[in-house]
């Protein structure tokens, strides 16, 4: 498996919606869940620093990726894409019944705060979802890491994602809501 990209500038990073899957192959998957309920499927990959979502319901499929430059994503099925800065909210419905809508913030922060959000996001991390830990590109002690958290309810999917980015004290969070109707 190839080194995760872990060492990128976050307002390089770029967020893709498509109306459609995307194949594995496109991606270094570090990890990965499977979620079924009785209205959709979903799959969860952490892909370095960043990952990919998909949700399948009604014939319809949703994807939300973050990537890294240079990542070569298609354009067919593309609903949107911007770079991460700031804090920024999204939302779509597709007519075969899914809606979706995320918001993400970048936090930048002080070296005394960053380093104790890190260890507490982790510590909680460690009980639940999805964590993947970098520990060869340590910064002060301290590793980026992709954290994936979800609740799959009858009818929707939340997922939020905390990816941390020592170097830059930095962390991008995300809160995503698929909805089945």
């Amino acid at each position: 498996m190839e080194t995760p990209r872990t060492n990128v500038a976050v307002n390089e990073l770029t967020f893709s919606l498509y109306q459609r899957h995307l194949h594995p192959e496109l991606f270094s998957i570090y990890a990965r869940r499977l979620l079924k309920t009785h209205s959709y499927e979903a799959t969860i990959w952490v892909t370095g620093c960043s990952h990919v979502v998909t949700v399948y319901a009604n014939a319809a499929s949703l994807t939300e990726v973050i990537s890294t430059p240079g990542q070569l994503l298609p354009d067919r099925g593309l609903i949107d894409r911007f770079q991460f800065q700031g804090q920024r909210m999204h939302q779509c419905k597709l007519s075969q019944g899914l809606s979706y809508q995320t918001e993400f913030q970048v936090e930048k922060m002080s070296a005394n705060l960053y380093r104790q959000s890190h260890l507490d996001i982790q510590k909680f991390a460690r009980t639940r979802g999805v964590f993947v830990d970098f520990s060869h590109f340590d910064t002060d002690g301290l590793n980026p890491f992709s954290y994936i958290d979800y609740e799959a309810r009858k009818n929707e999917l939340n997922i939020h994602t905390f990816h941390a980015y020592p170097d830059q004290t930095t962390i991008i969070k995300t809160l995503s809501l698929f909805e089945i109707h």
